[in-house]
């Protein structure tokens, strides 16, 4: 069979030129503009890509960021806190702190395993959940030793290590706590003169980060063997006397320098823990007493200075006085009429109260306001109590705060009031700051006349020397000392106790021209010995003789051994 054959030709087909194709009205500019829009969405897409790698290569881990953060709050430096002379009293020592960043640690279960070889309360459910966390910081552990730290580097735990952070050191410990204070685990001051330093400059400069170098001493007002002896004293006293607590202070008296505070139970900076006790507050400067005869210090003064009362005036003191249906007594009473050094010097509540009632409410009043015992004590010490003042100053009112019930006002603020009827009338702000006679001069504001301040100057001498002056058990061979005592009777129930005291002696030395000022006080003493009393006269007083015994060659006081004292018996 045969097929039949074909022959397929090809034929080539003719080009057609592209201008002779037919196309639609603004064809080409819509394919320009896509291939436009094209590239910038490339360019827009590929710039946001190069954007975000440029921001990730600069940028620091969340981790590091978190750790530099913290590194920054431990390195912030203080200064270092310094007696008058030189002696530190506050410094920065270098610490381990133990860390985590959880991100980096391989296996959370394992590592806290193995923290807990060396740190058993790091071995907690606490510990592991923080551990497998995504955080990048965590603190572990502040403030370890160098064997504890070399225990957990030999672990070799990823993401687990030491940031170095200044750690505060008192090297005085318990005989500067209530005056230096002392500082959080941050190193940030919250007590004493280290909150001071914070509060007025110091958190600005660590906020600006300019604290990391070295700084400039703080230096204080504070002389550290006055205060090391003050210190040993109240707390010889405390337990001589088995008192419920007690403080101590000592103050120039022509400048306003506290030289020396202390408080009794007291605490260990290096411990702060132990200022939570509520027992263990300052209460020499942020506790407020009725400070019983003390306050015929100022009593007389206001008497005196008035114009009302002069020093050879007298007063019936044969009986009780009676007032707004009270009876005031005197605790030993002599039944006669008595003259204003007698009545200083035996303390007669009687005597005091009728001085009181010659200058009248509104004169006491404006008395106490001009030597500041109405107000807040201005110093640098952020624990300083306001004064506790009766509501209705009546005449029996009157009465009552002349010889130191009725008004409760802080061991700090009497201190500073006494300065002011010692030193010449010259009212002073204390300060835990060093200032000269001349500073003190600039900010001393006149509160009395001289010629008052020279009659009170007599009448505490005599007070110490006469016979029969309560302040005898003050008096030191050759440092003319000047003092006055007070026995409080305690508020208990509503009602004053006649068991429960607070007991003050206020002392200044050499009398003849003040330089010092002593101040002691205890809350609740118990007698020595049995069949002795428990008034101030026998405790407060050897306790501030036995301070200024200890602190006068300290503070160059040569002692005087003539027959000065001569004169002012006679005239007494």
């Amino acid at each position: 069979m045969k097929f039949p054959s074909f022959r397929i030709g090809w034929r080539r087909k003719a080009r057609v030129p592209l201008e002779a194709v037919p196309r639609g009205k603004g064809a080409g500019d819509t394919m320009h503009f896509r291939l436009l829009l094209a590239a910038a969405c490339f360019v827009l897409v590929y710039g946001a890509i190069i954007t975000r790698l440029a921001q990730m290569g600069f940028a620091k881990p969340l981790e590091t960021a978190a750790l530099g953060s913290a590194q920054s709050a431990v390195s912030a430096a203080r200064p270092d806190i310094t007696d008058r002379n030189g002696e530190i009293l506050a410094t920065d020592i270098k610490f381990a702190s133990l860390y985590a960043e959880p991100r980096r640690v391989v296996d959370p279960d394992e590592a806290t395993e193995a923290l807990a070889t060396v740190f058993p309360e790091l071995g907690t459910d606490a510990v592991r959940q923080k551990l497998a966390s995504k955080q990048g910081f965590v603190w572990l552990k502040r403030e370890i030793t160098p064997t504890q730290q070399e225990a957990v580097h030999a672990l070799g735990i990823p993401g687990i290590s030491f940031l170095t952070e200044n750690k505060r050191f008192y090297p005085s410990g318990r005989a500067v706590g209530f005056v230096v204070g002392h500082v959080n685990v941050d190193n940030q001051g919250i007590a004493g003169i280290e909150k001071y330093v914070d509060d007025q400059w110091l958190r600005d400069l660590q906020r600006l980060g300019m604290t990391s170098g070295n700084l400039e001493p703080i230096r204080l007002s504070i002389d550290l063997r006055i205060q090391q002896v003050l210190h040993d004293e109240m707390t010889a006293a405390m337990q001589r006397y088995t008192a419920k607590s007690a403080s101590g202070v000592v103050m120039n008296v022509k400048t306003g320098e506290v030289l020396g505070m202390t408080s009794q139970p007291d605490y260990d900076p290096n411990n702060p823990v132990e200022a939570l006790d509520p027992d263990r507050m300052n209460r020499a400067s942020s506790a407020v007493y009725e400070m019983g005869s003390t306050f015929k210090l100022f009593a007389t003064s206001m008497a005196l200075d008035s114009g009302k009362v002069k020093l050879t005036d007298s007063f019936d003191a044969t009986q009780s006085l009676n007032i707004g249906g009270f009876t005031i007594h005197d605790f030993h009473g002599k039944h006669r009429v008595l003259t204003v050094p007698e009545i200083f010097i035996y303390s007669s509540n009687v005597g005091t109260g009728r001085e009181a009632l010659r200058v009248g409410a509104a004169g006491q009043q404006e008395f106490l306001k001009r030597v500041g015992l109405m107000d807040k004590v201005p110093t640098e010490l952020p624990e300083v109590a306001r004064p506790i003042l009766p509501k209705r100053w009546s005449d029996l009112v009157t009465v009552t705060v002349s010889f130191g019930h009725g008004m409760s006002v802080s061991p700090l603020a009497t201190a500073m009031a006494a300065c002011a009827v010692m030193n010449g009338g010259t009212l002073l702000p204390p300060t835990f700051f060093p200032r000269t006679e001349d500073q003190a001069k600039l900010v001393g504001k006149r509160v009395m006349k001289q010629s008052t301040s020279d009659q009170m100057r007599y009448l505490m001498r005599l007070n110490v020397v006469a016979p029969g002056g309560s302040g005898k058990s003050a008096n030191i061979p050759g440092y003319r000392v000047g003092g006055k005592t007070g026995t409080a009777e305690k508020v208990v129930n509503g009602r004053y106790s006649a068991n429960k005291r607070f007991n003050a002696f206020v002392a200044t030395f050499p009398i003849d021209d003040p330089k010092y000022l002593v101040l002691i006080t205890l809350d609740e003493p118990n007698p020595e010995r049995p069949g002795l009393p428990a008034t101030a006269g026998m405790n407060a007083a050897p306790t501030a003789a036995n301070v200024i015994g200890r602190i006068a060659p300290m503070l160059d006081v040569e002692p005087r051994f003539d027959n000065v004292d001569l004169p002012l018996l006679a005239a007494y």
